[in-house]
C-alpha cells in the first residue's frame, strides 16, 4: 500500500501533484491512500482514495490525524509567504517553523522512515545575490520567510540523520503560470503574462525587457518533487538539500516564446514600466548553475519554448 501526505494541496503547484499522483502513482506504485491538509478544501474529493484534512498544520493534532496510518511520502509544501510572514512573524513562525518542525517529531512514530520532501525556497540566498549562484552559494536570507525555510531545511538534514524521515530539501523558484490575478502577489507578473498574451490581451509589466528571472512550469517542478521523493537519498550531501534546475531568462525572451506560440502581433502588447522594488528582487538573478542537480535527475524546461509550452496546460494536468 501506498500512502502519501501532500500539505498545502489546495495550491497551485500542490493541486498539480495531488492530480499527477493519483493519475500516475510514486515510483512506479499506485497511490493507495493520498491524505491532503490544508487550511480549507474548495470542493469534496472526487476520488475514493483521497482523504481531506481542514485546518492549520500547526495543530498537531490535524498532524496526528494525517498519519494515523503509516505513510510512506510527504510533501510537505504549505506555507506562509514572504510578505505575509514578514508582516505576522507569529504566523509564519507557527506554519513555516514550528509546524515543519512538528511534522518531523511527529513522524518518529512511524514504523519506517517515510520519504519527506520539503519545499524550501531560493528566498534562503537574500537579496544581494554574487555574480553566479551556485551549489556552493552561501544562504544569506534577507526576510523571515527565507529565514524560517532555511531552518526547515537544517530541520529536514538533523531527522534524516536521526532517522526518522528520509528527507530532501528541494530550493523552489516562482512556478509559473499560476491561473487568477494574483492577489497580492508582487510577482503575479510573471504568470499573468502567460495567460493574457494567450488570450491577446494587453499587459504592463512592472520591470525591464532585459529583466532576467529564474522560470520554471508547475509541470517541471512536479516532476522534481516527485523524483526527490523516489531517487537514491544517499546520492545527497549531508545538507540534504538541491537547489532545483531552473532557466535564467529575459522578460523579452519569455514573451518571444509566447509570441512564437500564439502569433507574432503578442509582442506588441507588452508594456514595460519598471518599478525600483520589483525590477531589484524579480528581475536581476544572476546565471544559476545546478551541475549536481542535473546529475541526480533534477530537470528545468529545457528552452523557453519548452517552458512556455508546459505552462500552459490547463493548470498544470498532464
Amino acid at each position: 500500500m501506498t500512502h502519501a501526505v501532500v500539505t498545502g494541496a489546495e495550491g497551485f503547484v500542490g493541486g498539480c501533484l495531488v492530480r499527477r499522483l493519483l493519475a500516475k502513482g510514486l515510483g512506479g506504485q499506485r497511490i493507495e491512500r493520498l491524505t491532503l491538509l490544508d487550511t480549507h478544501f474548495a470542493t469534496a474529493p472526487d476520488d475514493t482514495r483521497i482523504r481531506q484534512l481542514a485546518g492549520s498544520i500547526a495543530d498537531q493534532a490535524l498532524r496526528r490525524q494525517a498519519f494515523a496510518e503509516p505513510v510512506d511520502a510527504v510533501f510537505h509544501l504549505a506555507s506562509i509567504p514572504g510578505g505575509e510572514a514578514e508582516r505576522n512573524y507569529n504566523l509564519g513562525r507557527a506554519v513555516n517553523l514550528e509546524a515543519t518542525l512538528g511534522l518531523l517529531e511527529d513522524l518518529r512514530e512511524q514504523a519506517q522512515p517515510p520519504r519527506f520532501v520539503f519545499a524550501s525556497t531560493v528566498a534562503v540566498y537574500g537579496e544581494t545575490l554574487p555574480p553566479v549562484v551556485t551549489e556552493e552559494t552561501l544562504p544569506a536570507p534577507a526576510l523571515s520567510y527565507g529565514a524560517q525555510k532555511l531552518v526547515g531545511e537544517i530541520l529536514v538534514a538533523d531527522a534524516a540523520r536521526k532517522g526518522w524521515v528520509q528527507g530532501c530539501s528541494l530550493r523552489l523558484p516562482g512556478v509559473v503560470a499560476r491561473p487568477g490575478d494574483g492577489a497580492g502577489l508582487i510577482s503575479a507578473f510573471m504568470s499573468q503574462i502567460f495567460w493574457k498574451l494567450r488570450d491577446g490581451m494587453p499587459i504592463t509589466v512592472p520591470v525591464s525587457a532585459d529583466g532576467t528571472a529564474w522560470w520554471i512550469s508547475v509541470g517541471a517542478c512536479v516532476d522534481n518533487l516527485l523524483h526527490a521523493a523516489t531517487f537514491d537519498p544517499a546520492s545527497l550531501s549531508s545538507r540534504r538539500v538541491v537547489q532545483m534546475p531552473v532557466l535564467r531568462l529575459s522578460m523579452a525572451d519569455v514573451v518571444a516564446a509566447l509570441a512564437a506560440r500564439f502569433g507574432a502581433d503578442r509582442t506588441g502588447l507588452v508594456t514595460y514600466e519598471p518599478d525600483v522594488f520589483v525590477q531589484a528582487n524579480f528581475a536581476s538573478y544572476p546565471p544559476i548553475e545546478t551541475p549536481r542537480a542535473l546529475a541526480l535527475g533534477f530537470k528545468h524546461d529545457g528552452t523557453a519554448a519548452g517552458l512556455v509550452a508546459r505552462a500552459m496546460l490547463e493548470e498544470g494536468q498532464e
